[in-house]
């Protein structure tokens, strides 16, 4: 098998699904991702999404575009990991397969049950539950509504998670506050991010995520010759931090850049763009990129 010159790590909200639509709204990203999967492009998305989000909303359009035939092709690998490495799948020509599940990283169940109850009665103007994460509490906002609103009511929503974790004993981290359960240990954190409230262990995090990747894409075939990982918050550098660590070279592009902490690898933009438009642009210079190579 001929070593590719490319892999990639994608973080999909940002980058790919539009934080508008939270679909894919540009119709190129779905031409290009089923291109660089024919050409033998290990692709991974790499995401605090739910798998039946990445199902619906992403692997659907891919599929409409010919993702079967080009996963079909010699060296064609694509994975998904989701909720930051907590559920995990290979995706085939007929599919997602089953998913695979850490279960001793959720929230206990009682914790979950009661945050529910409050976001239920309080918070459904705002906000809705997502039912499909599997290890994770995710509370996203409505399409219908204005950040600003949102960003209020995600104030409150997240006062009112600290309080139920530390009426319950639950180890909790929330913003530069940690509040440790009777041992001592920290085991669950909020990440507030411009369309959710997560609460997650604090072991899931991008770069879990792009190792169980890597790992998946050895057992398959070479290594690429450089990576590029994609993404459009601070969390999402975790994946070309885990990269670089382990010797691979590799970028990381930011579609969203607001300033960072420099990184011993080269941090890349795409001019003025920002969110789905940046990574459109990512993609089809891709394409050329590894067509011409």
């Amino acid at each position: 098998m001929t070593k590719p010159a490319l892999g990639l790590l994608l973080d999909v909200d940002g980058p790919l699904a539009s934080p508008v639509t939270r679909t894919i709204a540009v119709p190129s990203i779905a031409d290009d991702l089923v291109t660089l999967t024919g050409l033998g492009v290990p692709i991974a998305f790499i995401t605090g999404r739910s798998d039946a989000f990445v199902r619906e909303s992403v692997l659907g359009l891919l599929f409409e575009r010919g993702l079967s035939q080009a996963l079909e092709q010699p060296g064609a690998r694509m994975f998904g990991v989701f909720e930051k490495g907590a559920s995990w799948a290979a995706i085939l020509p007929g599919g997602m397969t089953e998913l695979e599940v850490d279960p001793t990283l959720a929230p206990p169940a009682g914790v979950t049950d009661e945050v529910l109850r409050i976001v239920e009665s309080d918070f459904t103007d705002t906000m809705f539950w997502d039912y499909t994460k599997r290890a994770m509490i995710s509370v996203e906002q409505r399409t219908d509504v204005s950040t600003a609103d949102f960003v209020t009511a995600q104030e409150g929503l997240i006062a009112r998670i600290v309080e139920v974790f530390t009426a319950a004993g639950v180890g909790l981290r929330s913003g530069d506050a940690e509040i440790p359960d009777a041992r001592g240990a920290v085991t669950f954190r909020i990440d507030p991010t411009p369309i959710s409230t997560d609460v997650e262990s604090v072991l899931l995090d991008k770069d879990r995520a792009a190792r169980r990747a890597v790992a998946y894409f050895d057992a398959l075939g070479e290594r690429p010759t450089v990576w590029r990982s994609v993404g459009d918050s601070a969390g999402d550098y975790k994946m070309a931090d885990y990269l670089h660590s382990i010797g691979e070279s590799v970028a990381h592009v930011d579609v969203k850049p607001v300033g960072s902490t420099p990184r011993l690898y080269p941090v890349l933009t795409e001019g003025d763009l920002i969110d789905d438009y940046a990574g459109a642009a990512f993609l089809r210079r891709s394409v050329g990129l590894v067509t011409s190579a």
